[in-house]
């Protein structure tokens, strides 16, 4: 990595506009916030009282006695009382004090963090298909839980916490300067090489961790996406190549993870070191001072040596974990910037209007329509048609010519570059998005199903419709039989992606859905192209139900599936070649004739 590159990476890390971003979504709970605050600063007056007190007792009371008329005895055991309840009771606020900052700064974070992975799911629902396409599903997957997890961090160990054990420190530094400065800066001899030692500390552990979340989020995308294709690497004996793969990412990871712990093995014991060589110079001055000062003085330097021994152990502890504050704060603050990354993602569906019709009644218009995934290469070419209401439309063409480009444009997946497209008459961007897909039902060719049951599929988890609804469409499908031959019925789980059902099934499951949902414009893409023939006919039954009076757009392989469409466009490298019926087309022996006699002759060889 570059120097350049080191210093936008370090100008990221403490950007403090970025900071300020992120305590925004903590100005709901300001008040705990300011809470955590106050008793951070309670916290710095409370730690060095103890030891002051010490040193009180030590030189003013003990050694010079009480008031005269009692005997040493009681006076000692009268102070002893009072400064022992003094002690506990400024232990006990101390004790209850630092419980309710922690757990206070740990609520915090908790909450925040709830409230920006909602943020940031809502987020990644709303972006275009083609940031999925682009991005992979585990580094995504890392965004929304392990990223936004280190931004909790930034309240429960990084900030607050640091500004807490900072002004402790101020805090115990002052109480030393007052009560003996000269003393304080001999104790402090050895901090220049702490403060060296901590930042070198810094600077390693901050480099391993960037490293340590780079590899998890490798490892995340890779195990997602090798988990969800186990089939093909079973199927094509490629455990130990992946396994391999996997081994080399891990390796990182675990290396990464090393580096840091080695840091911390050497950084620690040199703490205690650095805290010893303190207490040794605390030693040898008292002994000096012993030795040359009368022996009045001497007597009174008892205290003072003690309370300072005591401060020192004060010092050290914060100094001991603020490295680590700092380093944690650091994550934060990277995987803070890469969560507002997503967050500031403006790939998603600008334009939306409010228009929202009780029904839709299906009339689709595609008018000089030019369409891009990437720059200018474009896979749609000045496409026009016309659907009118309650017609069944099919699209064919080669692997590649566009099919499922036009009816991912009509569900807004994606935005289009040239053209317009219009439903009853309306360009699509004026309708409620929402309300626009509610109104086109899709039934494709790799079904997806969610881990669940079959009726939760079927709805959607949507808890408005009742499960006699669902029973009814299954039953018009043909699939209530089927249903309920299951182990629970509609409440048999059908696994992840649903692993336990066929592909015709899972077709089927696809079709009632789309039923139950009522749309006025049906899209069936390639639904019969990968089952077999017995499927193929429950499908071809339930494709005639589905269609029955409504827009219909069928993409198709099999041509003998779309004789009865009204209009069949005919589509070759993004630019659409021929518009006719089935009749008509074949009479034109055009592109639509070629395919038909490609795919026939190929029957009658395999037959």
């Amino acid at each position: 990595m570059s120097t350049t590159t080191e210093e936008i990476k370090k100008r990221k890390i403490f950007d403090f506009s970025l900071l300020a971003r992120v305590f925004r979504y903590a100005a709901p709970y300001k008040k705990r916030l300011y809470i955590s605050i106050a008793l951070s600063i309670l916290l710095a007056i409370l730690s060095p009282l103890r030891p002051f007190l010490i040193q009180v007792t030590i030189n003013d009371y003990i050694r010079k006695g009480a008031a005269p008329g009692l005997s040493l005895k009681e006076r000692m055991a009268e102070l002893v009382i009072w400064i022992t309840v003094l002690q506990v009771l400024l232990l006990l606020i101390e004790t209850v004090s630092r419980f309710y900052f922690s757990f206070i700064t740990a609520w915090l974070g908790q909450t925040v963090v709830k409230d920006l992975r909602v943020s940031v799911y809502k987020k990644v629902l709303g972006l275009n298909l083609s940031q999925f396409d682009k991005t992979p599903i585990g580094t995504l997957t890392t965004r929304t839980i392990n990223d936004i997890e280190a931004i909790n961090d930034i309240f429960s160990d990084g900030l607050i916490p640091i500004i807490a054990d900072l002004l402790s420190i101020v805090s115990v530094l002052l109480f030393m300067f007052v009560v003996d400065w000269r003393l304080t800066l001999i104790c402090l001899t050895p901090f220049p090489f702490l403060i060296l030692a901590t930042w070198i500390f810094k600077e390693s552990v901050n480099k391993s961790f960037i490293r340590v979340r780079n590899a998890v989020a490798a490892l995340n995308a890779f195990v997602q996406e090798h988990i969800t294709g186990m089939s093909i690497v079973q199927a094509f004996a490629g455990e130990e190549r992946e396994a391999a793969k996997f081994n080399k990412i891990n390796r990182e990871h675990r290396n990464a993870n090393i580096n840091a712990i080695f840091a911390y093995s050497i950084f620690f014991p040199l703490v205690e070191i650095i805290l010893a060589v303190s207490t040794g110079l605390l030693v040898w001055w008292g002994a000096r001072q012993v030795l040359h000062l009368p022996e009045d003085q001497a007597r009174e330097l008892s205290g003072k040596l003690i309370s300072f021994f005591l401060y020192l152990n004060l010092l050290f502890r914060p100094l001991r974990v603020i490295a680590d504050k700092f380093n944690v704060l650091q994550m934060g603050m990277v995987a803070s910037e890469r969560v507002f990354r997503v967050l500031d993602n403006d790939d998603f569906i600008h334009k939306e209007g409010n228009y929202a019709p009780d029904r839709i009644k299906g009339k689709v218009e595609f008018r000089n329509v030019n369409f891009a995934y990437v720059d200018q290469r474009y896979v749609l070419k000045n496409i026009s048609f016309t659907i009118h209401p309650g017609q069944t439309v099919a699209i064919v063409g080669h692997t590649g010519s566009g099919k499922t480009s036009i009816i991912s444009l009509l569900n807004r997946l994606y935005q289009i570059q040239e053209g317009e497209i219009r439903i009853d008459d309306v360009l699509i961007e004026d309708y409620k998005l929402d309300h626009l897909r509610k109104n086109i039902g899709v039934v494709l060719q790799d079904v997806f199903l969610f881990s669940g049951s079959v009726k939760d599929n079927i709805t959607l988890r949507n808890d408005d419709i009742p499960e006699e609804r669902v029973i009814e469409a299954a039953k018009l499908i043909g699939m209530h039989e089927f249903i309920m031959r299951l182990p629970g019925g509609y409440h048999y789980n059908v696994m992840e992606r649903g692993s336990t059902l066929s592909l015709g099934q899972r077709q089927l499951l696809s079709f009632i859905r789309a039923l139950l949902y009522d749309p006025s414009i049906l899209i069936l893409d390639e639904a019969t192209s990968s089952v077999d023939t017995e499927s193929e006919l429950l499908i071809q039954e339930a494709i005639d139900k589905l269609i029955a009076g409504r827009s219909s757009i069928v993409i198709a392989h099999r041509l003998s599936t779309i004789r009865k469409a009204h209009q069949i466009i005919v589509m070759d490298k993004g630019e659409i070649k021929e518009i006719g019926t089935h009749e008509q087309l074949l009479e034109q022996q055009g592109y639509y004739f070629k395919l038909h006699q490609m795919q026939f002759d190929k029957q009658e060889k395999i037959a």
